[in-house]
């Protein structure tokens, strides 16, 4: 079917080829997926009078454009984009919409769009840049509160997780630094745990270690790619998939690292079995926690509620439907639920299903149980490893379906 074309269409070939490979430069940029890409792009360039074959992949985008009117099949024009995997970024990602929406309509011109497409700064302020910091310290204290840990725990992990959001951000400015960002912050959040249970208090170790590290877990990452499996964009989805576990290879390297350094100086911490916060501290650190991802996932100010409500959907019908049924089929139900709510809004505000649906899945991703595995198998437990790895196969499994059928339950209006 083809699809309706627009003034826009009228315009020089080169400018809509500039601006719809602008456009997906910025989608990779802002942590699109391969499937979701390569259709809104086809979808664009549809409307602006243009053939697009597109291959997309965490690393470059592959762009073949024909003018719709040219008769000639090999007359096409390539574009090679070569880029480095992007995060989520939801608030240039509503922007980036809304440019693409106005220049369909008409309201803007090709040129105008691309220059706002241009002009979209990724820089964020020494204050931004603050808040950010801290809230990877409210990630972590609020994982520990989620996994049950004590009250010494939810305090360890909020400042250990506040000197692992600081190496993050230093990451961010040194290439250097960048490639082993997970195992020094692994291994530094291990070594800084380990003292803190040896002089302040008796700590949960591993709960500790586990929620400081949390924001560095590539769970969405191995959620994207099993995806991107399932639908069949195999190359990106394996590549992707690689990326996840080299990350975490570095994340129990830096542990297994700090672990042994730990032994060799004679810092062992006595086994501690604290008590665990009682239930309203997990539901009132849910809040502060949602709040701590609207920041990290760059939200606008006015997406701030929707973000928040989003996450603490999806972790509460998981919760509930878990206590009921079993984890898998919570988990199922939950990506099922946001993947429908994700549509049913995009549909309504003409606006990305991505506000609700990232947030709302972040909680249920199992990067955790990932670490674990191959934290274990580098520890020589191969038969635990390997019990952890499915359960993380699983999850994986029953989230990636819950998000289908939340496509099949309430169809996308738009493909982000």
């Amino acid at each position: 079917m083809r699809h309706a074309v627009v003034p826009s269409a009228r315009a020089p070939l080169a400018a809509r080829i500039g601006f719809v490979v602008e456009t997906a430069r910025r989608l990779h940029l802002y942590g699109t997926s391969a499937p979701r890409l390569e259709s809104a792009l086809d979808k664009l360039a549809a409307r602006l009078g243009l053939i697009a074959q597109i291959w997309s992949s965490p690393t470059a985008i592959i762009i073949s454009f024909r003018d719709l009117e040219e008769e000639n099949p090999i007359a096409e024009i390539t574009r090679v984009i070569r880029l480095s995997p992007g995060d989520i970024d939801l608030r240039h990602l509503a922007e980036v919409n809304e440019i693409a929406d106005k220049v369909i309509c008409g309201e803007l011109d090709i040129e105008h769009g691309s220059h706002l497409l241009h002009t979209l700064s990724d820089r964020i302020g020494r204050r931004a840049q603050a808040h950010e910091v801290l809230c990877f310290g409210l990630v972590s204290a609020t994982l520990a509160a989620l996994i049950r840990g004590g009250w010494a725990d939810v305090i360890a992990a909020g400042a250990v997780g506040l000197l692992v959001g600081l190496i993050a951000q230093l990451g961010a400015r040194s290439q250097r630094l960048r490639q082993a960002l997970e195992a020094l912050a692994a291994l530094v959040a291990t070594v800084l745990a380990t003292l803190i249970s040896l002089y302040v208090a008796p700590l949960t170790l591993k709960t500790v270690v586990l929620a400081s590290l949390i924001v560095l877990f590539p769970g969405m990452t191995l959620t994207t790619a099993v995806r991107e499996l399932s639908t069949r964009h195999l190359v990106s989805g394996v590549a992707r998939f690689a990326d996840a576990v080299a990350i975490l290879i570095k994340l129990a390297f830096g542990t297994m690292a700090a672990n042994e350094l730990c032994k060799a100086l004679g810092m062992v911490p006595s086994v501690a079995a604290l008590a665990p916060v009682p239930d309203w501290v997990v539901w009132a650190a849910l809040g502060f926690g949602a709040y701590a991802f609207a920041v990290l996932f760059r939200a606008a100010p006015r997406d701030f509620p929707l973000v928040m409500a989003a996450a603490v959907t999806g972790y509460a019908v998981t919760y509930f439907a878990g206590r009921h049924f079993g984890p898998e089929f919570g988990v199922f139900l939950a990506g099922a639920t946001m993947g429908a709510l994700s549509n049913l809004y995009a549909r309504t505000t003409n606006r990305p299903g991505a506000l609700v649906r990232e947030p709302g899945i972040i909680l249920l991703v199992p990067g955790s149980l990932g670490f674990l595995s191959v934290s274990l198998i580098a520890g020589h437990d191969v038969f635990l490893g390997i019990n952890s790895a499915v359960s993380v196969l699983a999850i994986l499994v029953s989230l990636v379906a819950g998000l289908l059928f939340g496509d099949l339950i309430v169809a996308p209006r738009r493909a982000l």
